[in-house]
């Protein structure tokens, strides 16, 4: 398929995307009013404008919905709290669907705070960020055991956005993942796609994409060698590895092919260029059942959002006008 026919028939999928949706506020700090604290001493950062934008799984469907996916929803847990309130505002305003999200006062909303620089326009201060080290409480986990075995299998995809970088604490808890792995075996004909930092090897019968260095570390945590083996081990139909200007790697049953990557000589800003690729490679796979279109697509997906500030996103028509410049992949 071309990919204008490909992308035209986005409009047609429904979406759901699982897992760690957070909140990233980008506040810009001016250096010039870093007078100390009167009480403290220490030097303040005095923020003077702030913008709220979906993170994490609400940057992958920021994505869904910007290449038009005809329904786009969340599934996850955030705190009852001011920045949970900012993220359901923030995906209201963008068409994501908030039905399936469980408020809680038990956890504080995930929530990554980035200073830029006023000057410079750089983000050069640490981040501040809002994250639960705890495990997820019960009551909670149950909640999305229940919403996932009801509602998962109704979408068309199903995204697993596995974020949390801590031990615990994140949404996809162990039963969580069984239960998206149930629906994937009993599903053979959906596309289950999931993106996981540090738990990829724990997955069954779901599309895999981690990065490079993500799939490197699986290896060593699963005693396994290779992309083959981690692909047999996890019963994935595919396994898609990303290395930025490298492109992807595609591992099926089949063999392994590498998939090229338009050229972006100097990107502004690759933060979320991962959510990015999983929204467009998602939506291929459903509509073509090919994993190669699927890395393809995904791979002209980041190439447009990494020219822009922050976590962007790409229209149908620009991945169009990107698709001129790289040839589809031949198997």
């Amino acid at each position: 398929m071309r990919v204008e026919e490909i992308v035209r028939a986005f409009p047609r999928l429904s979406v759901l995307v699982v897992g760690d949706v957070c909140l990233d506020h980008w506040c810009t700090y001016d250096p010039a009013e870093a007078e100390p604290s009167r009480e403290t001493g220490i030097p303040r950062i005095a923020v003077t404008s702030t913008i709220a934008t979906p993170g994490a799984a609400g940057t992958v469907a920021n994505n869904l919905a910007a290449l038009g996916a005809r329904e786009v929803a969340v599934m996850g847990v955030v705190g009852d709290d001011g920045h949970g309130y900012e993220l359901m505002q923030e995906l209201g305003h963008r068409r994501i669907g908030t039905d399936l999200v469980c408020r809680s006062p038990l956890i504080s909303t995930f929530t990554y705070t980035k200073l830029l620089n006023s000057v410079t326009g750089e983000e050069d201060r640490p981040r501040v960020d809002f994250v639960n080290t705890a495990p997820l409480p019960s009551a909670l986990e149950q909640e999305l055991v229940e919403l996932v075995s009801a509602h998962a299998p109704n979408f068309d995809v199903v995204i697993i956005s596995d974020q949390a970088e801590t031990s615990a604490g994140g949404v996809v808890t162990p039963r969580v993942r069984e239960v998206l792995c149930g629906v994937a075996q009993a599903n053979p004909g959906k596309v289950l796609w999931a993106d996981s930092r540090r738990r990829l090897e724990h997955f069954r019968h779901i599309t895999l994409k981690p990065n490079h260095d993500e799939v490197h570390a699986a290896f060593q945590r699963a005693g396994l060698a290779s992309h083959a083996q981690l692909r047999q081990h996890t019963q994935a139909p595919a396994l898609i590895v990303t290395d930025g200007g490298s492109g992807a790697k595609v591992t099926t049953a089949a063999g392994e092919w590498q998939v090229p990557t338009r050229t972006v000589a100097q990107p502004v800003d690759i933060c979320g260029a991962g959510d990015s690729f999983n929204a467009g490679g998602a939506l291929t796979l459903a509509v073509t059942g090919d994993p190669l279109l699927a890395a393809y697509v995904g791979n002209l997906v980041a190439s447009i959002t990494i020219m822009q500030k922050g976590t962007g996103t790409a229209s149908p028509d620009q991945v169009i006008a990107a698709a001129q410049e790289v040839p589809p992949p031949v198997c």
